[in-house]
């Protein structure tokens, strides 16, 4: 999930944060956390690397950390107690896009999906990619068109037909009842 108020390009110039977890509670008195991981990545949660805590980016680095049943107990410098670390508790971990690694050829992260321009199979344009909805089966692309209506796309070989990173392109395969839904101005979502 990209934290799109500070997209590349925007006036302000700010990093774009990518979510790679999420601070559930203190665990024991020494200042842990448990984290839910939101990454393909675990391994780059080491001992020294910095971590954007919540909405305000908030700095902090790695001490240490090891694995807790599906995610990690963590510890952060600085943070002592229990009490210390429960006030970060319920917050988005973030890393900035520039520091993520780098991606076989032929692969993307999602975040740089953002802005690429989609069209159907036959060149017709239905719009720019503002959104992906995560979901427990595929992902879900939201696409707006230049009247604000949203198209919904599942993330599905049959649907998403080619992706030309260098042109920003997305080529689409519409399934039977999308068109008809946002012809009839359906198929609308609210953010």
């Amino acid at each position: 999930m990209a934290d799109r108020k500070n997209a590349p390009g925007s006036p302000d110039g700010e990093p774009v944060y990518l979510v790679v977890g999420f601070l559930r509670r203190a665990h024991g008195l020494q200042g842990e956390l448990i984290m839910d991981l939101h990454t393909d990545f675990p391994e780059r949660f080491r001992a020294g690397r910095k971590l954007f805590i919540g909405e305000a980016h908030k700095p902090l680095t790695l001490a240490g950390t090891r694995p807790h049943a599906k995610g990690m107990l963590v510890k952060f410098k600085g943070i002592e107690s229990s009490e210390e670390a429960g006030q970060l508790r319920n917050q988005w971990v973030y890393v900035k896009a520039t520091d993520v690694p780098s991606l076989p050829e032929g692969k993307m992260y999602q975040h740089e999906l953002f802005g690429f321009a989609v069209v159907d199979e036959n060149d017709n344009s239905l719009g720019e990619l503002v959104e992906i909805i995560e979901t427990g089966a595929n992902d879900v692309y939201v696409v707006r068109d230049a009247h604000a209506r949203d198209l919904l796309l599942p993330a599905i070989p049959s649907v998403i037909l080619d992706l030309d990173p260098a042109r920003r392109l997305m080529r689409v395969h519409l399934l039977e009842g999308l068109t008809e839904d946002r012809e009839s101005g359906g198929g609308k979502r609210k953010k």
